[in-house]
């Protein structure tokens, strides 16, 4: 019995730090997609009103229609402020000093990736509380990690990255690890510690397209330098 305690114990112990991972990480992935909103509206002459808006609409885009499209509303982001303080305070800080591009580049990938990772998983897990089926869930949560970026590209004039053949695996890899959260929802085998791998493991597909030129299948006809990138 004793080994049966220490072993719920420390299952106890690794549950709760896998929580702790996630909620913090609902907050990083907060301020990147905050700062990536922010950088392109910088990036494209807006001013402070236009950073802030991108900056918002980023973060907390996808998780707007994940709650509205599950019948939750009013939305997270209108009870809890403090997503929107964080959005808020990261477009400020972006108005008041734009970091160069040497320095926002790959960090901000970085973050930009955890932050998918995460929302792909907190937000499955979250449509699925709501009642609904393992591929509505699946499908909710592809939404809220994807959902901000479509509408900061729309807002900044621009065709939305994940529709467009030249860019890197960004959909397909929330698709997988949003597909694979309500898999082991579903199975009543989802635990904190199994959400995180998911996450892990989507940031690092999504890091891998980045560093080898990873990019989703395309037409035959469609060549690889057909389409330019206008994000910068």
């Amino acid at each position: 019995m004793r080994c049966d305690d220490e072993g719920m114990i420390l299952s106890s112990n690794i549950d709760t730090a896998a929580s702790l991972v996630h909620h913090a990480g609902e907050f990083v992935g907060t301020a990147a997609f905050a700062a990536s909103g922010a950088l392109l509206a910088a990036r494209r002459g807006l001013d402070v009103v236009g950073i802030c808006l991108l900056a918002v609409a980023t973060a907390l885009g996808g998780g707007i229609l994940r709650d509205v499209l599950g019948g939750e509303t009013p939305p997270v982001a209108f009870t809890d402020l403090r997503y929107v303080a964080t959005a808020l305070g990261v477009g400020l800080a972006v108005f008041v000093w734009h970091p160069p591009a040497r320095l926002t580049r790959w960090p901000l990938d970085a973050t930009d990736a955890v932050g998918l990772g995460l929302f792909a998983v907190n937000g499955t897990a979250i449509a699925y509380g709501y009642g609904l089926g393992a591929p509505s869930a699946a499908m909710l949560g592809l939404t809220t990690a994807v959902g901000g970026g479509i509408l900061r590209d729309v807002l900044a004039g621009s065709i939305p990255m994940v529709l467009r053949a030249d860019h890197h695996l960004y959909a397909i890899p929330a698709l997988g690890g949003a597909a694979a959260t309500a898999a082991l929802l579903s199975a009543d085998m989802y635990r904190a510690w199994a959400g995180v791998l998911i996450a892990v493991a989507v940031c690092a597909v999504r890091l891998g397209s980045l560093r080898f030129g990873w990019h989703g299948p395309r037409p035959w006809y469609i060549g690889r330098g057909s389409a330019s990138d206008d994000r910068g």
